[in-house]
């Protein structure tokens, strides 16, 4: 890899102040499994990094003023271990035993994963971020099975955040602090389908560090369901998070998002508008998947991703009423 500096701040103050105007500049390190391994394969070649592990107000988890907090550099196996996420957020619980890695688990952050790189090897193989050669994206008629079925161009990457979909379906919302002052997104708003290679794929700032993400506190059954090749190390084909406010038996609201079929976490509406109302059992979770996967546009080796977009909001939905 390329030389670089290596900045220790202890302070969130100090942090800031290190990171630059791009992301050439400087680069944040917490866990450090995806930026290292950019790092390396010259993806992206920092000036400077800064290391933000030893800062404790980055870390924790705990309730405040009816949310959870949960701080950036908290780790998956924190995450998965803290009685508090356990039960009130199984989604997120799931979601991050999904990291089928132990190591990963133990170094990952919550922050890191939620500002990963895509995985699109078109990207990782040096082709940019939309996957684009001599002015034309050479994913469509490419190796594609793994890439969007929602979204439409010209990015055809797929999220790579595990813990995304279903903060976006608890109504989460991500701090963000720079050496001006700090800002909060929401989590549907954090992930950015880009048009240009020129843009980035989440609305971080280069002098941007994601402090906490905040999860209001409500009664709401809530459960992660993911298909996958395999439970050793690799990534999810789909996965659907679900949110559900139940009063009585029946569904007065409803979030449904799915991952890994586009290139951010994919808020499926026409799911959430068939559950209203109803009772969860088989017949209307089997209608909620149906409807989730409305729109849909698979590309040349993808339409696979159909039927297990499917068949995750059914599992997911069924889940989180047996669990609520």
């Amino acid at each position: 890899m390329e030389r670089f500096e290596y900045a220790n701040p202890s302070t969130l103050k100090e942090a800031t102040a290190l990171l630059g105007s791009n992301f050439t500049d400087a680069q944040v390190l917490a866990g450090g499994t995806d930026l290292i391994s950019m790092m390396k394969e010259y993806l992206i070649t920092p000036k400077r990094v800064v290391n933000i592990k030893e800062i404790k107000e980055l870390g924790g988890i705990s309730k405040a003023g009816g949310g959870l907090r949960i701080g950036a550099t908290v780790t998956f196996d924190e995450l998965t271990l803290n009685p508090l996420v356990r039960t009130d957020f199984p989604s997120l619980v799931q979601a991050a035993l999904g990291v089928a890695s132990p190591q990963i688990r133990n170094m990952g952050t919550v922050g890191g994963d939620l500002c990963q790189r895509p995985r699109c090897w078109y990207f990782r193989g040096g082709n940019g971020l939309l996957g684009m050669k001599d002015g034309k994206s050479l994913i469509p008629d490419g190796e594609n099975r793994y890439h969007a079925i929602f979204g439409g161009g010209p990015a055809y990457f797929v999220s790579p955040s595990s813990l995304g979909p279903a903060l976006v379906a608890l109504g989460a919302h991500m701090k963000l602090a720079s050496a001006t002052g700090s800002r909060t997104v929401a989590a549907a708003d954090f992930f950015v389908n880009p048009t240009s290679d020129t843009q980035h794929e989440t609305a971080i700032h280069p002098n941007e560090i994601v402090t906490e993400i905040v999860i209001p506190i409500a009664q709401e059954a809530n459960a992660t369901y993911e298909v996958r090749h395999k439970d050793a190390l690799d990534w999810p084909l789909v996965t659907a998070s679900v949110a559900l406010k139940v009063s009585g038996s029946k569904v007065a609201s409803a979030h449904v998002v799915l991952g890994h079929v586009a290139p951010t976490p994919w808020s499926a509406a026409s799911a959430a508008k068939v559950l209203t109302g109803q009772t969860i059992d088989e017949k209307t979770a089997e209608a909620a998947g149906e409807a989730a996967v409305e729109g849909a546009r698979p590309l040349s080796q993808n339409d696979y991703k159909i039927q297990l977009a499917k068949v995750a909001v059914k599992r997911a939905l069924l889940m989180a009423v047996q669990k609520a």
